[in-house]
């Protein structure tokens, strides 16, 4: 990590009203060790030159990771805490741009509902708000406020953009209805997986099989290492995403196009 990105953080951490994002600053941007691990994990899907989306970007630790590999970033996030944090870190990079918006099935607008406390689970989906309410490892969570977000979709951002080599989506919930506004194969992707919302996995790999032949990986918890060490076919993933302990809780499956 530059010595720029360090200071800049330090400021971040320092600032009173981004005090919610303090947890996720210090676990996301977690040193070199993490850093290596995500390059690691990212380097086989982009290079120098290449387009990559990042759908829920939250405070811009995949964008670290994606521009260390010389990679070109769309970002987007749509709570106005995070875009700020984004834009310090990251605002004077021209190969960085930030779109200030949610992802879902089509454009229009949508109702944010926020944690404040912990704004890394900020989600646009009430069904996962449900799922995660007595749930283990959940204990706690509150989503006390709304805001209203612009929605784009991934075919817009591409007709904007241009086709991305690698796209990550982490939207609590929400992706499958990033993936439904997906209108053509990608060549790889990878999104969210909660033990809470399985079946929101077991839809993102439908939505993805009817675009096109898929393998799968997956990536438990913040390991940043692909699990099975093979790319294996759709039946097979999600007999693994089923079998997963609840206290597996989260990770990030990932799909390559063959």
């Amino acid at each position: 990590m530059s010595r720029i990105l360090q200071d800049r953080l330090i400021a971040l951490k320092g600032d009173q009203r981004l005090s919610g994002l303090r947890r996720s600053l210090e676990v996301y941007y977690g040193g070199a060790a993490r850093d290596a691990a995500m390059d690691a994990l990212y380097a086989r899907f982009v290079a120098p030159g290449d387009l990559a989306f990042d759908i829920g970007s939250h405070v811009g630790d995949r964008i670290g990771a994606f521009r260390r590999l010389g990679a070109r970033v769309v970002a987007l996030e749509p709570q106005p805490d995070c875009g700020q944090v984004i834009r310090t870190l990251y605002g004077d990079d021209p190969e960085v741009t930030l779109v200030e918006a949610a992802c879902g099935r089509e454009a229009g607008r949508l109702l944010l509902r926020v944690n404040s406390a912990n704004p890394t689970v900020t989600t646009a989906s009430p069904e996962f708000i449900a799922a995660a309410d007595g749930a283990g490892g959940w204990e706690g969570q509150v989503w006390d406020r709304e805001i209203e977000v612009e929605v784009t979709t991934l075919g817009a951002l591409i007709g904007r953009f241009g086709s991305p080599r690698f796209v990550k989506i982490d939207v609590e919930g929400f992706e499958a209805d990033v993936l439904a506004g997906l209108g053509t194969a990608l060549p790889a992707l990878s999104f969210e997986l909660t033990t809470i919302q399985r079946g929101v996995a077991l839809r993102c790999i439908d939505r993805l099989l009817a675009l096109g032949p898929y393998r799968f990986d997956v990536a438990l918890g913040e390991t940043q290492v692909l699990s099975l060490g093979e790319w294996v076919d759709g039946p097979r993933i999600k007999d693994l995403i089923q079998s997963l302990p609840h206290a597996a809780n989260s990770g990030d499956v990932y799909a390559l196009h063959v």
